[in-house]
């Protein structure tokens, strides 16, 4: 059974998931954890394509377990700094997207997420 883009567990659970594109699936997670239901730290978060703005939005929502499909070096380095745990199935050296070069020399989760809202348009 082929996983969705990115899917939220908690105890081997799927209790979110999206096949949305670009960065819209953290949106949407983030929405979803809003609810209050749900503590991200307890969670596990598989995203298909991790790149540096993928990783700090998922460091923002508070999750602390990844499994990323492919992640590139700058959010394996980031995952790093903020101590999350992470299993990766390809290395990239980057994912080739204006997102990533964008904010390569940015590293508060807080400052991606204003960025990228306004980059989306949300």
């Amino acid at each position: 059974m082929e996983k969705n883009s990115l899917q939220l567990t908690l105890d081997n659970k799927v209790i979110f998931s999206s096949n949305g594109k670009w960065l819209y699936p953290l949106f949407d997670l983030e929405n979803f954890l809003s609810t209050g239901n749900f503590n991200p730290a307890k969670c596990t978060l598989y995203d298909k394509i991790i790149g540096k703005a993928s990783a700090l939005l998922i460091i923002r929502l508070g999750i602390k377990k990844v499994n990323g499909g492919i992640v590139s070096e700058r959010a394996e380095s980031a995952f790093k700094n903020w101590k999350i745990e992470y299993t990766v199935e390809k290395h990239v050296k980057l994912i080739d997207c204006k997102t990533e070069e964008l904010l390569k020399s940015i590293s508060d989760p807080e400052e991606v997420y204003r960025i990228i809202k306004k980059r989306a348009g949300i």
